[in-house]
């Protein structure tokens, strides 16, 4: 009896240093789940129009707008996490500490500022090799896909699709 309380205690003590490990795999585990939930359900309200009456579609309506809403919040409490535990964004903080490295200096372009914003294509003279940041790291910011640049244009920062010129993501007023 001593030995299964002492395991107890040991168990409810080591708990806590496991727990986000743990809860990141829950999280994805359970927005797999939800989305297997709304599947299903999708499948019942189709059953439903073919073969129930019309309170079974109204209430397979209701059940197929609940699951999305709960994959929905999982998706977004799983990024959350993500987010967090992989410092995503930490250039913020790290921006307001570290001045200096973010100073505009004397960068100038043979082009006027335009505001770009996600999804827009861009001309290949705005995100050249010469725009690169060669370093995304010293900024903190987060690494590039696979075809993807950072790129500087004036006080904002791009991420390009190289390949297609798209923009992926735009952060304002990143320099100084």
């Amino acid at each position: 009896m001593r030995k299964m309380i002492a395991a107890a205690l040991i168990a409810t003590v080591a708990m806590p240093v496991m727990a986000p490990t743990v809860a990141s795999a829950q999280s994805r585990a359970e927005v797999r789940r939800d989305r297997q939930d709304l599947r299903e359900q999708r499948r019942d309200l189709r059953d439903a129009r073919r073969y129930g009456s019309q309170r079974d579609v109204r209430r397979e309506r209701r059940d197929v707008r609940e699951a999305r809403r709960e994959l929905r919040e999982d998706r977004r409490d799983y990024r959350q996490d993500r987010n967090r535990r992989w410092g995503r964004d930490d250039w913020r903080r790290y921006r307001s500490t570290n001045r200096g490295v973010y100073a505009r200096g004397s960068w100038r372009a043979p082009f006027r500022y335009q505001g770009f914003r996600a999804g827009v294509r861009i001309a290949p003279s705005y995100y050249g090799s010469r725009y690169y940041i060669s370093n995304p790291w010293r900024y903190r910011l987060p690494p590039a896909g696979r075809y993807q640049r950072w790129v500087r244009h004036y006080d904002d920062v791009l991420l390009v699709d190289t390949r297609r010129g798209y923009v992926v993501r735009v952060i304002r007023n990143f320099f100084w």
